[in-house]
């Protein structure tokens, strides 16, 4: 599913125009943008938790020659889906 599949899915099942339901959907995505830019977490019960996590810095390789190079510390964006998720699978 893309997103515009998924603009038509809120639209349909809350019976509301796509442009309300654009805008819905892009109110959520921005929320936990904003959330997780501030270090915070995003809970949502039933779904998962989206969250920040610092991936160290580490030595790689680089694939066409295999010299050793070095790659950054980083924040990076983790979801971990809720009980009610993992049992719907």
């Amino acid at each position: 599913m893309n997103k515009t599949e998924l603009i038509e899915h809120i639209a349909k099942q809350a019976d509301i125009s796509k442009a309300a339901a654009t805008r819905a959907l892009e109110a959520l995505i921005g929320g936990v943008k904003t959330t997780l830019k501030k270090n915070g977490s995003v809970a949502i019960a039933g779904f998962g938790t989206f969250a920040v996590t610092k991936r160290a810095a580490r030595t790689g390789r680089n694939p066409r020659t295999g010299a050793a190079i070095k790659i950054k510390a980083a924040k990076v964006p983790k979801f971990r889906p809720g009980k009610a998720l993992k049992d719907a699978l």
